[in-house]
């Protein structure tokens, strides 16, 4: 295979993320990387639309992607949105407004393709091994599990219960109460049937988070055990314990105290308390002792799919 060049475009409910890569045979070497909390999700999430407001910062944030694109003359580009524009009632024409202002094409991708492409991101992270993993990657609009290993994905499901809805929802006090922590559990309950049958069929005995609340949760925690994580290192371990210790924190802490904690970064500190919840309750169900955290998603999966198939939009997963 020629070596090329690539861009890949996440356009997530909370974050946007620019990748650009060059690709070779087998692996990539990563150009530059920007992440924009974009919040397309706020204000309209709940109620199924991209608000103006957030329509304006997603062109603005595609506006600088699409300087830095053409800046490394690539022109190959594969660009994502997921929960909250296909669940938008005027996700198209947000997505149309983008080809006309950018010549960005946006696969709004749905939520098995997402969770298989995000399968193949920790995947190719080296996080797998041939014991059954449950996966979980906490986006803004919806929540991604998958449970496998590192030859296949036996199961694999979206719920839009995203850190955005949830704290939309149920994060009005700051901090959180117990009340609000309660019906949050409540509506997990409600909403997660599927996963906790599937977690008594397949039998996990290894939980992965990958990216976002993940990458936050690990820094913070490399803070306290006063360590850097190594450049080249894709994967990364959070004992059970120091994840306990922060979410105690993350619960019973404000926004402004939030900020203070070593390893915290602004666009994670509102919707780390409803996803600290979440992998709380998650849990309950997979008893394990410690948390691996993925740095590699969706965008890597999709590299991973770039480097078999040479074009991705070829690929069964995202048709």
């Amino acid at each position: 295979m020629i070596s090329r060049k690539a861009a890949i475009i996440d356009m997530g409910t909370n974050t946007f993320h620019l990748l650009l890569v060059k690709l070779s045979a087998d692996n990539f070497t990563t150009l530059y990387k920007e992440k924009i909390a974009v919040k397309i999700g706020q204000g309209g999430i709940n109620r199924n639309i991209i608000t103006d407001d957030a329509q304006k910062r997603a062109f603005h944030t595609l506006g600088h992607f699409k300087n830095l694109i053409d800046g490394e003359r690539i022109t190959e580009i594969f660009a994502f949105a997921t929960s909250a524009v296909r669940n938008a009632g005027n996700g198209q024409d947000f997505v149309a407004e983008i080809k006309n202002r950018f010549d960005i094409t946006v696969h709004v991708i749905d939520g098995v393709q997402e969770a298989q492409l995000i399968y193949e991101g920790i995947k190719f992270s080296g996080s797998l091994d041939q014991e059954t993993h449950l996966m979980m990657d906490i986006g803004g609009g919806s929540v991604e599990f998958i449970i496998g290993n590192n030859q296949k994905a036996f199961w694999k499901q979206s719920f839009e219960i995203g850190g955005q809805r949830l704290l939309d929802l149920f994060h009005y006090h700051d901090p959180i109460i117990s009340e609000e922590i309660t019906n949050l559990n409540l509506h997990l309950e409600n909403k997660l049937s599927d996963l906790i049958s599937a977690i008594k069929t397949y039998h996990p005995t290894k939980l992965v988070g990958a990216s976002g609340t993940f990458d936050t949760l690990s820094d913070m925690y490399y803070e306290t055990i006063h360590r850097q994580k190594g450049k080249a290192e894709q994967s990364f371990i959070l004992p059970r314990d120091g994840f306990e210790t922060l979410a105690e924190q993350l619960l019973t802490l404000n926004k402004a105290e939030r900020l203070k904690i070593p390893g915290m970064i602004p666009m994670r500190v509102d919707m780390i308390v409803v996803a600290s919840c979440l992998i709380k309750y998650i849990l309950q169900y997979v008893p394990v002792d410690s948390l691996i955290c993925s740095s590699f998603a969706l965008k890597e999966g999709a590299i991973s799919q770039l480097l078999l198939n040479n074009s991705l939009v070829e690929s069964p997963e995202i048709e």
